[in-house]
C-alpha cells in the first residue's frame, strides 16, 4: 500500500489512530490509573468521538438514500437505509441514548437488568450474562472478520457476489482500511486494560465511516 493512493481525509483519520493508540500504549504501560480513570474514561473523548462517528456514518447514508431515492432500485434502498438505521442505533448505544447528557434516570426494569443501570441494550443481562459479550463482542467479532478478510477477497473473484454486494449497497473495503482494523487489533496486546476496548470501538467509528466514505465500489453512491 503506498500512502499516496490515500486521499487527504484518510491520511488524516489515520494519523489520528496513530496518535491515539500511541498514547494509548504509553499511558496504559506508564501510568494504568489515568489510561483508565482520565484517558479512556467513562464519558470521555473516546466514547463521544466513537458515538460522534458512528452518527457522521449514518448520517452519510442516510442523505445517499434520500439524494438517491428516486434512481435507485427496493433492494439498494433496503440495505442502504438498514445500515443507516444500525450505525444510529450504534451511536445511541454508546451514549445511552443521552441518558447521562441530560441526566435522565433509568427506570426500574433497566436498574435492576443492566450491568450498569442505563438505559441501554448492549449492557443488558440475561441469565447472567451480558448481551454485550455475545451479541456486540462475539458475534460483531465474527462479522468483522467476514466482512473485512473474506468478503473483499470473494468480490474481486466472483462476479455473483460482486452483483449482490452492489444490489444491496453494500461498501466494499479497501485494503487499507482491512489493514488499520488488524493493525490496531494488534496494538490492543500491548495495553493492559479492560479499558482498551473504548479505543478499539473509536477505530471502528473512524475506520467504518473511511469505509462508506470511500469504498472500492463508491459507484453504488451514483446515479
Amino acid at each position: 500500500m503506498k500512502l499516496n493512493i490515500l486521499t487527504r481525509t484518510e491520511k488524516l483519520a489515520y494519523l489520528f489512530l496513530i496518535l491515539i493508540f500511541g498514547l494509548g500504549v504509553y499511558y496504559a504501560n506508564t501510568n494504568l490509573q489515568y489510561f483508565d480513570e482520565v484517558y479512556t474514561m467513562e464519558d470521555g473523548f473516546a466514547e463521544y468521538g466513537t458515538a460522534f462517528l458512528l452518527f457522521c456514518s449514518s448520517m452519510l447514508l442516510f442523505s445517499r438514500f434520500f439524494k438517491l431515492f428516486k434512481s435507485k432500485k427496493g433492494l439498494w434502498k433496503l440495505g442502504i437505509f438498514f445500515m443507516a438505521v444500525i450505525f444510529l442505533f450504534g451511536a445511541g448505544e454508546e451514549i445511552s441514548w443521552g441518558q447521562r447528557i441530560f441526566n435522565v434516570e433509568s427506570s426500574e426494569y433497566f436498574l435492576e437488568n443492566n450491568a450498569q443501570g442505563e438505559t441501554n441494550l448492549h449492557n443488558m443481562v440475561v441469565d447472567g450474562k451480558k448481551i454485550n459479550k455475545i451479541i456486540f463482542s462475539q458475534l460483531l467479532t465474527i462479522i468483522l472478520v467476514i466482512y473485512l478478510i473474506i468478503t473483499p477477497f470473494l468480490y474481486r473473484k466472483y462476479q455473483g457476489i460482486k452483483n449482490l454486494a452492489n444490489m444491496f449497497a453494500v461498501p466494499i473495503v479497501q485494503w487499507h482500511h482491512t489493514i488499520a482494523f488488524l493493525t490496531v487489533t494488534g496494538i490492543l496486546a500491548f495495553i493492559g486494560s479492560n479499558r482498551k476496548w473504548e479505543l478499539y470501538e473509536l477505530a471502528f467509528g473512524v475506520i467504518f465511516f473511511l469505509i462508506f466514505l470511500n469504498p472500492i465500489n463508491k459507484n453504488i453512491y451514483s446515479k
